[in-house]
């Protein structure tokens, strides 16, 4: 069985609309790989920047391991920063759409850039180039080996981005 990436990014935007109406805690847990979170208030270290530049990043990726342990596939979705630890959970709000996504790996590499988003993640906020985005801590999911992929498609890690059937 193959994936269609538009129609997963899609389904992905779908659920990022529905969780920007539900709880803080519903939004974590769809970009967590079915994981729990810890999403209730961040506390005093959450960091609000209005003016953060990201970049994306993902098909010369694709099938290499990020940082924190996950397979790069078009399925995953997150983000890369240099210092946050991994599975902390980041709203990314972009021409007014919103995603909650968790860090899965180090980076940008590119000069002046504060975030490099996978290319899921960007295509979902419609971001096809470098721009300014606003960030926000929001919580704390479990690194595990699924962080960023849609709930139900922990067999693409395996599979390179395809489900196994």
């Amino acid at each position: 069985m193959s994936v269609n990436v538009k129609t997963t990014v899609a389904v992905l935007a779908l659920i990022a609309g529905l969780a920007c109406a539900s709880s803080a805690a519903v939004s974590a847990f769809a970009y967590t790989g079915g994981a729990s979170a810890s999403a209730g208030s961040p506390g005093a270290n959450a960091r609000v920047r209005a003016g953060a530049v990201a970049t994306w990043f993902g098909p010369g990726f694709y099938g290499k391991q990020t940082a924190c342990g996950q397979t790069l596939t078009p399925l995953v979705v997150g983000v890369a920063n240099r210092t946050l630890p991994c599975g902390t959970l980041v709203s990314v709000t972009y021409d007014g759409h919103s995603l909650t996504v968790p860090v899965l790996d180090r980076g940008p590499y590119s000069h002046g850039a504060d975030w490099d988003l996978t290319a899921g993640a960007a295509e979902a906020l419609g971001i096809t180039e470098t721009v300014r985005i606003k960030t926000r801590i929001v919580g704390k999911a479990p690194n595990t080996p699924t962080l960023g992929l849609p709930p139900g498609a922990s067999g693409a890690v395996s599979a390179g981005g395809a489900l196994a059937g």
